[in-house]
């Protein structure tokens, strides 16, 4: 395998919003990433990934961008994002954009030409369609709630947009839009950053003739993603991509890729495939979807421990030697890793954090650390509707509660405090002073009650924090090839209560251990092998007994 610098990095992703407020107007913005630039120093951390920062009119937090080449004004502007990125590299640190093309805002200047009439220039950069019988073109269900398609009334047709009405989607079979998608790449990459992070970049490629979408349940809507993920013309799209524009600056490049499997990211990701570095995948955090398919994501279910590994193990396995895995617990779309796949009451929070974050660090691929969850931050449980924001939280109680009827408002309510996307999107909690330290002014978002409990203050002055712990996994990945290059071997699959696996490189093996239940186990890995213990989340070694939410990593 030849190595490349991604490979050994580990990433911090800031969701800028509600990272830090410079000036009092409650909504976080770039001089307030750069005040808090050697926080993430500290953390020990080589690479920051910045959510969409350009401007928009915030349909959905800044993924419906109305000008690819300038600076949101809520977040500062040109100037301040280029002193910030001067000093995230003068610190050592990368920075890495996202890249959100698969949709733009219906306030960016391409769209605003093409619904002027049916023969203007940039008509054919969007998807247009005549309706059905007064209907929409086709059955598919936008994710946000309703119809992917929005009638214009100035022009009599529709235009697609798989998620928000304000985020049309682009036509990529047009070369003229790739050759603009091309040019904007190439203005931040001249700037000097470091990569980009590809919004469902797995959905550019459309089905020939756009067919009505599978409907077992018989909803008002058909399921899209089956239509829209990883079309035909993905590869030729990637590769086209990487020829023109990747393959000549040295940057890492990931693409978010919802229903992508193994096999498919070993074509997008290979080592000699000349596409993309890695891809985010999503088996492992979408295990626990509603009994009812019509309900989806929306549940509050446990997530299974048997599933998760095999989600996770196949990831691993199939990608060894082949490809390059990202590695992630949660992000600014999922709910809080410890909320989600730990347990976050007051007893058991600190400990299943560390847990958790030991048994991803220690696989194959480069890790994503969301802001706060190394301090182990936690779902905000909102317990009234008027307290999200999220538009798809807001809409899909609007689809299954008001207009369907599949579920009651409490049912929902439980849904949305597990699974909303505000619960990882509440700001950053850093000292127990109002708002956590992170505005003078009103939070655009409600706060986490818990932030005087749980804050970056309190746990950089303790030794033993959640902090610190991911500063030592993260020092430990830069020192050792084997944790980075090491193949992987899963141990006992269908054990419901521990989370074990080996990886090999060069002569020397580690053995990952993590018990993901609160109470006492008692398991033997090669108990008569003379091995040495390397990382623990608790102070002492009881061998072959594992106390609640214990994780060991042994090397021999």
């Amino acid at each position: 395998m030849k190595k490349k610098w991604w490979q050994k990095a580990v990433v911090y992703q800031v969701y800028p919003r509600s990272f830090q407020d410079s000036n009092g107007d409650g909504i976080g913005d770039l001089a307030g990433v750069l005040q808090r630039l050697p926080y993430i120093k500290k953390l020990g951390v080589d690479v920051i990934w910045l959510n969409p920062v350009y401007k928009s009119p915030d349909k959905d937090n800044g993924y419906d961008i109305s000008d690819y080449r300038d600076i949101q004004p809520k977040f500062g502007d040109m100037k301040i994002f280029d002193k910030l990125l001067s000093e995230a590299h003068r610190l050592g640190l990368k920075v890495v954009m996202d890249l959100v093309v698969n949709h733009t805002s219906d306030q960016h200047e391409w769209f605003k030409e093409s619904r002027k009439s049916i023969d203007n220039p940039y008509r054919d950069f969007y998807i247009w369609r005549d309706g059905q019988d007064g209907q929409a073109p086709n059955n598919w269900g936008s994710y946000f709630g309703g119809s992917t398609w929005k009638y214009d009334e100035a022009t009599k047709q529709y235009y697609l947009h798989l998620f928000a009405e304000g985020q049309p989607d682009l036509n990529w079979e047009n070369p003229e839009v790739r050759e603009q998608v091309w040019e904007l790449m190439r203005f931040w990459l001249d700037k000097g950053i470091d990569g980009f992070r590809m919004d469902v970049i797995n959905f550019i490629s459309k089905p020939e003739g756009l067919p009505d979408a599978p409907n077992p349940e018989n909803a008002e809507y058909g399921d899209v993603e089956p239509m829209v993920a990883d079309g035909a013309k993905l590869n030729d799209y990637l590769r086209e991509m990487n020829d023109k524009v990747l393959s000549k600056y040295d940057v890492m490049s990931v693409g978010e890729m919802p229903s992508s499997k193994p096999e498919d990211a070993v074509q997008y990701t290979g080592l000699d495939a000349g596409e993309l570095n890695m891809v985010f995948q999503f088996d492992h955090v979408t295990l626990a979807f509603n009994d009812d398919p019509r309900l989806g994501k929306w549940n509050d279910k446990p997530v299974n421990l048997v599933d998760l590994k095999r989600a996770l193990s196949r990831w691993q396995l199939a990608l060894d030697g082949k490809g390059w895995n990202s590695l992630y617990w949660n992000n600014h779309d999922r709910a809080r890793a410890v909320s989600r796949f730990g347990n976050d009451s007051p007893e058991y929070r600190e400990r299943s954090a560390k847990m958790l974050a030991t048994t991803l660090h220690m696989m194959q691929g480069t890790p994503y650390i969301y802001q706060g969850e190394e301090l182990g931050m936690t779902n905000a449980h909102f317990t009234d509707l008027k307290q999200y924001q999220d538009i798809e939280s807001l809409e899909s109680y609007h689809q299954i509660v008001e207009k369907e009827k599949l579920t009651d408002h409490a049912t929902m309510m439980r849904y949305l405090a597990t699974e909303s996307r505000d619960n990882a999107r509440t700001p950053m909690q850093w000292d127990d002073s109002v708002n956590a330290g992170f505005t003078a002014g009103t939070p655009w978002l409600e706060l986490n009650k818990n932030y005087r409990e749980i804050n970056a203050a309190k746990e950089l002055q303790d030794e033993d924090s959640v902090f610190y712990f991911y500063k030592k996994l993260i020092d430990l990945r830069h020192k050792s090839d084997l944790i980075v290059y090491g193949d992987y071997r899963e141990l006992d699959p269908e054990d419901e209560e521990v989370f074990a696996y080996k990886r090999h490189y060069e002569g020397k093996t580690l053995l990952v251990i993590s018990n993901f239940t609160a109470k006492d186990v008692t398991r033997s890995y090669d108990s008569e092998t003379k091995k040495t213990l390397l990382l623990s989340n608790y102070d002492d070694d009881l061998g072959t007994k594992f106390r609640p939410y214990e994780s060991k990593v042994y090397v021999y």
